[in-house]
């Protein structure tokens, strides 16, 4: 298994246009990539327009696979507007 955690930052008062392209997004790699175990955005409550990812993916294969598809591409294009910054990306190995 391979896990990623990736911190978004967002501009100020973006939020109420952000979260729907979120929960787009987690609908869309729920339904359609077998190799995600999971995920999931989440607000953070102790940092200001601040999100963390967690994700799990059944390999490096289906995690590679997720950047590719086309559901991926076309809502983080529209994430990007209301981003503060590249997000910062952690891979994470299973023990």
């Amino acid at each position: 298994m391979v896990g990623v955690l990736a911190t978004i930052r967002i501009k100020e008062g973006t939020a109420d246009e952000f979260e729907p392209i979120v929960r787009e997004l987690m609908e869309q790699v729920s339904a359609n990539e077998p190799g995600n175990v999971f995920y999931s955005f989440f607000k953070s409550r102790d940092e200001e327009n601040t999100y963390k990812v967690l994700e799990k993916y059944v390999d490096d294969a289906a995690l590679e696979a997720h950047g590719k598809t086309s559901h991926f591409k076309e809502l983080g294009a529209k994430m990007g507007a209301f981003m503060a910054g590249a997000p910062e990306i952690q891979r994470l190995d299973d023990v």
